[in-house]
């Protein structure tokens, strides 16, 4: 396995911490096993050639390799179900009485491959789909990563990310070939997908009344969990929703969230 100097541990966590908030100054191991076969794949032969590579080049390509290497997409269908359960419950009906546009402002933050704004998506559809007044369900996702971004608008999956989905949805929402399943058109469409990086100032064109972002705050540090934790209750609507991974907190002291329970928070 390749090793890291300590001046280009240095210089790459810096760079990783400085453009993304990902905090990895502790995870030297972490950093020489994931990126070795990297490294060595893309021609060079140890961790100074390559991180001159990255600092001098900043290749989107590259640092969108990177970002996926050193961090973990692993995600499914239905995950943590008690967040969509209380999705579907509590947050749907609030927002069907507030709303004066029917076009509730719904974002998957960080969102990975597509699992957890797809589950979000056939939430909607389902709950407003048989309203008498039409609805508009359309929902916003980002990651940093257009890799990962690229397979969410794909939307295929494997049978075992669809397991905790209902069969009743399967078929609804999902055309099946061999083992894989891929999401319909018209659930694809539901969804715009965008490339956005959490440390940028937030400034899309609506408000919003959920932001779902979870186990994405378990790489940062504590100033900048609570910096991006500012900018969410900046664009939530007044009584709007923030779910975070059940791994993760808020710091009660600092954070201008009222919490609810575990990984479940509220703008007041």
């Amino acid at each position: 396995m390749l090793e890291i100097k300590q001046d280009d541990f240095v210089r790459l966590t810096t760079f990783i911490m400085n453009d993304y908030g990902i905090n990895l100054t502790h995870k030297k191991n972490l950093i020489e096993g994931r990126l070795g076969k990297t490294i060595t794949d893309m021609g060079f032969s140890n961790f100074t050639q390559y991180v001159d590579h990255i600092l001098r080049t900043k290749s989107k390509d590259d640092l969108d390799v990177l970002i996926n290497r050193v961090t973990t997409n692993h995600t499914f269908f239905m995950r943590e179900n008690s967040h969509f359960e209380f999705f579907h419950d509590v947050i749907l009906p609030e927002v069907e009485k507030a709303s004066r546009t029917r076009s509730p402002g719904i974002w998957s933050a960080a969102c990975s491959s597509g699992e957890e704004p797809y589950t979000m998506s056939i939430i909607l559809r389902e709950y407003f789909g048989g309203k008498p007044q039409k609805w508009d369900t359309r929902m916003l996702a980002t990651d940093i990563s257009q890799r990962v971004l690229n397979t969410a608008k794909k939307g295929t999956y494997s049978e075992e990310s669809l397991k905790e989905l209902p069969e009743a949805w399967k078929r609804k929402y999902f055309t099946k070939s061999g083992d894989e399943y891929t999401v319909t058109k018209q659930l694809r469409d539901n969804i715009v997908f965008k490339e956005f990086n959490l440390m940028d100032p937030i400034k899309f064109r609506t408000a919003f009344d959920v932001i779902f972002c979870r186990n994405v705050m378990i790489y940062f540090d504590q100033p900048t969990k609570d910096a991006l934790v500012q900018r969410f209750y900046n664009v939530l609507n007044p009584g709007g929703y923030l779910l975070i991974g059940h791994s993760e907190t808020l710091n009660k002291a600092t954070s201008p969230f009222a919490y609810l329970m575990p990984a479940t928070y509220r703008k007041i």
